[in-house]
């Protein structure tokens, strides 16, 4: 027999649905527009925290394959579908998207008006909420946590050139991607001081949360600009080199979120077609002037690349690992490795 359960908005708005909901799960509540990969945004370390909406309708017809997992767990606090796949049909599928949700105690409701909630959430702007198996009238608050990265490790010991990986939450796909390059590849946590050791490149992972909370990773990629290697950033990676130049960043106002999102390169006014989550972006105006503009987001015409003019530090607001998604900037990892 289903259960009635809740989705409630700060706001005091209530969307019913069904679930099996065994304790509240709070969290900011951002949407999706991605047609598949809901295995792999579950487990992006970037949705740590969050209720993740998905706006298609198609959610579980085609189970979960874990090898797909961009992380070791899910990190969202609950997912909302309009309708949940009762069956699955995948060779390689290994249970159900309602199974494995269930066994990571990760509440899913289905059911829901999602258009309806997108279009709130759209005007109004993500907003923290609540699933329960009651009806509530008010939210309770939650903080963020910065993604708890593991320690050091090295990859690849039999390439000499060194890349060292920051991970903030860093897909897994990010690493698989350096891995085809001729490289050894250290991956460390956020916070750790990699300036005082030897390495040829530096590249910053996406993760969660608001970039200016990344205090200690952007003072030691300062440190990284100055030394003058090559250092690329992507997603959260972006922002931390904008904060780390002296630039700012300011919150969006529901984020880019699925594996649509169109970006001009500014150079050759060519249109890629690009793979994103992310609540924040760079403030054009606060940009140093040795910095230029290299991706802009054809929606709304906010920030999406910058480069330094004379430097090999280059940065996307994209993923060019995308996975599933679009592989139009996976040339940007070969960039990469001819700076190095």
């Amino acid at each position: 027999m289903r259960k009635k359960a809740y989705l409630t908005l700060a706001g005091g708005q209530v969307f019913p649905g069904w679930g099996e909901v065994s304790q509240l799960a709070a969290g900011e509540v951002v949407f999706n527009t991605g047609m598949t990969g809901y295995v792999e945004s579950l487990t992006d370390p970037s949705y740590a925290g969050q209720i993740l909406v998905f706006t298609y309708p198609l959610i579980g017809n085609y189970g979960v394959q874990l090898e797909a997992s961009e992380s070791k767990k899910i990190q969202v606090s609950g997912a909302v579908v309009s309708e949940s796949a009762p069956h699955f049909s995948h060779s390689r599928a290994e249970l159900s998207l309602a199974d494995w949700l269930a066994s990571q105690n990760v509440p899913l409701l289905s059911g829901v008006d999602t258009r309806a909630l997108t279009k709130y959430l759209r005007t109004r702007g993500t907003t923290p909420g609540a699933i329960t198996s009651q009806p509530m009238t008010d939210v309770p608050g939650f903080s963020l946590q910065l993604f708890s990265a593991n320690p050091p490790k090295v990859y690849n010991r039999q390439h000499s050139k060194k890349v060292i990986l920051v991970d903030c939450g860093a897909k897994a796909n990010i690493l698989r991607s350096l891995l085809t390059l001729p490289v050894q590849v250290k991956l460390v946590p956020y916070d750790y001081d990699y300036t005082t050791e030897p390495y040829d490149a530096v590249l910053i992972s996406n993760g969660p949360g608001d970039p200016v909370d990344y205090k200690k990773t952007i003072a030691v990629t300062a440190k990284a600009l100055k030394r003058g290697k090559p250092v690329f950033g992507i997603c959260l990676g972006n922002q931390i080199m904008a904060l780390a130049a002296e630039a700012k960043t300011y919150k969006l106002l529901f984020g880019h979120r699925g594996h649509n999102q169109p970006c001009q390169e500014t150079a050759s006014g060519k249109c890629f077609i690009t793979s994103q989550n992310h609540g924040y972006a760079i403030t054009e105006k606060s940009l140093p002037a040795d910095w230029q503009i290299t991706f802009r987001n054809l929606n709304d015409g906010s920030v999406e690349g910058i480069a330094h003019k004379t430097k090999p530090f280059f940065s996307v607001q994209f993923h060019p690992e995308a996975c599933p998604g679009p592989t139009d900037t996976a040339w940007l990892f070969k960039k990469f490795y001819q700076l190095i």
